[in-house]
């Protein structure tokens, strides 16, 4: 099962989107990854976190971080 979290940024201004998923953000996205699990009575099932970085422009730039973090 992956869970991704998209973030899209204007620019490079505040450290851009990755680090935009500070430990707060993934600490909140792995206990709702959790309750998902438990939800669908899969806790067994193996799990990823990633992160996908979109930067607009007149080409977008797509940057895509596999195991971007380990659930907690």
């Amino acid at each position: 099962m992956v869970f991704v979290e998209v973030k899209a940024r204007a620019g490079p201004e505040f450290g851009g989107g990755a680090a935009a998923v500070t430990w707060r953000k993934q600490r909140r996205i792995a206990r709702v990854a959790l309750e998902f699990l438990a939800r669908q009575g899969r806790v067994d099932v193996p799990c990823r976190f990633d992160v996908v970085v979109v930067t607009p422009g007149p080409v977008p730039l797509v940057e895509v971080y596999t195991h971007a973090f380990a659930g907690h």
